[in-house]
């Protein structure tokens, strides 16, 4: 079940039922099923507020993914602070609603066990992101 929650700051509009449909397919690529996964989108001070008590980490990000997923099942909570997407979004001249659904799959990227923190890493998650967002907007 994927589900879809909101904290400090106004849901974003996103057509749950697709995205999970496509979240669901984007995982399959990977040999994944979806278990729980837990969307809560937040402002900046909330993001900052998980970064710091869980991570220990004092700055503020798009996107925070705790992993849960056991074998080939993936569970996680993602944290997505849309501050930071509008941010960024702007920043990078891209569209929100595209850049809100990169960061969606992002942690779901994650969960199916990408990395982007090692040498070379943030490359290869690019890449899986643009695949998914093709997987996205193609036709069913």
């Amino acid at each position: 079940m994927i589900t879809y929650n909101s904290e400090n700051i106004q849901m974003p509009k996103i057509r749950r039922r697709e995205t999970s449909a496509w979240i669901r397919r984007v995982a399959a690529t990977y040999g994944r099923k979806v278990g729980e996964v837990g969307y809560l989108f937040c402002d900046d001070e909330k993001i900052l507020e998980v970064n710091r008590e869980y991570l220990q980490h004092d700055y503020y990000t798009d996107i925070i993914t705790f992993d849960y997923s056991e074998g080939d099942v993936i569970n996680g909570d993602l944290v997505i602070s849309l501050d930071t997407v509008k941010s960024n979004a702007e920043l990078l001249h891209k569209d929100y609603g595209e850049e809100l659904h990169r960061v969606i799959i992002h942690g779901i990227l994650h969960l199916c066990g990408i990395n982007d923190k090692g040498p070379g890493e943030r490359k290869i998650m690019e890449q899986a992101e643009n695949k998914a967002l093709k997987i996205r907007y193609a036709k069913n």
